[in-house]
């Protein structure tokens, strides 16, 4: 069984920072690739920023500039550095990663998200 959990969400000033956590465990052999998402009251979920298992990442546009990600393969822990925070960032944010996962017979790939942790911009 593989657990993801986000955390470091939070109520912000507009021009805040706030640093999201996503924290990967279980039977997995090797954690691949990692991507925030955020779903705003109203909308579809999005993708923001990825990192892949070479450390390639993209961001996208929306949030270029304000937004890293970075992740430490060690502790199969990911980071979403966000600078600059406007209301229009208030969301939930998850966290989703591909993985190799195991048991005593097989290897094999899977995908996990977690349960996602609220962030709010507002004054």
């Amino acid at each position: 069984q593989v657990h993801v959990v986000e955390s470091g969400g939070g109520l912000v000033y507009p021009g805040g920072s706030l640093r999201l956590s996503c924290a990967a465990s279980g039977n997995i052999l090797s954690l691949n690739d990692m991507a925030w998402y955020r779903q705003a009251p109203g909308n579809e979920r999005e993708l923001i920023a990825e990192i892949t298992s070479s450390d390639t990442t993209n961001i996208v546009d929306a949030v270029k500039g304000r937004f890293t990600i970075s992740r430490d393969r060690a502790k199969m822990t990911g980071f979403l550095q966000m600078n600059g925070l406007k209301p229009e960032d208030t969301a939930v944010y998850y966290c989703y990663i591909k993985f190799a996962a195991y048991t005593e017979h097989e290897i094999y790939g899977a995908d996990a998200w977690g349960e996602g942790t609220l962030v709010t911009v507002s004054a």
